[in-house]
């Protein structure tokens, strides 16, 4: 006698789904179940690397540095609150703050994979869009362009010399077949020469 009223409820449970979903789709929500229409999903790499050395120069200092923030204040995207690797709430970007500078002339490529400043490295490229800054997480969410970013806004506009240093590295993948750590990379210094060379950024 009991199966009565659990079958009457769990039909009225159904109805009420359906009437929700009904209701969504009345009032502009479109399929409930289905993806928005306004998500496009960025085209797939093309295989290419980004440059170990200049992140390593140019771009690993902005994300351990103390930056003055547009809202006032200091922070560092290093910090043990943000990206910090051990403390950090921060998403899959992860920081190691203590990494230190790798020789890539004394040491092989598979020995700097091992370093601290190769998983920071690792890091930052795979929150970006190799070769589209403007669709890529390191710039677009401390810029908080068309995204959320729990740190707030931390460069004051694109112009800012560290989001114009983060964009060129993006923007200039090292060369299809080559590795992250391509001769090709000293041409992204002036003079061309990523030892005594200062950080191209434009």
């Amino acid at each position: 006698m009991t199966i009565v009223p659990t079958l009457r409820r769990s039909a009225r449970a159904a109805a009420a789904a359906l009437a929700s979903a009904a209701a969504l789709i009345a009032c502009g929500g479109g399929n409930p179940l289905d993806n928005p229409s306004g998500v496009v999903n960025t085209p797939g790499g093309s295989g290419q690397n980004l440059s170990f050395v200049y992140f390593q120069k140019c771009v690993n200092p902005i994300l351990v540095a103390q930056l003055t923030l547009p809202a006032g204040g200091t922070g560092s995207c290093a910090a043990s609150g943000c990206h910090d690797n051990a403390n950090g709430t921060g998403g899959a970007f992860r920081m190691q703050a203590s990494a230190t500078l790798v020789d890539l002339t004394s040491v092989t490529p598979d020995a700097a994979r091992l370093s601290e400043m190769y998983r920071n490295f690792y890091s930052a490229q795979g929150s970006s869009a190799i070769g589209s800054p403007t669709s890529s997480k390191m710039l677009t969410k401390p810029l908080v362009q068309g995204v959320l970013h729990g740190g707030g806004q931390i460069f004051a506009d694109a112009n800012a010399p560290e989001a114009r240093l983060l964009a060129y590295w993006i923007s200039r993948p090292m060369p299809q077949g080559q590795d992250e750590f391509s001769s090709a990379a000293d041409a992204m210094f002036t003079p061309a020469d990523a030892d005594t060379g200062t950080c191209n950024s434009q």
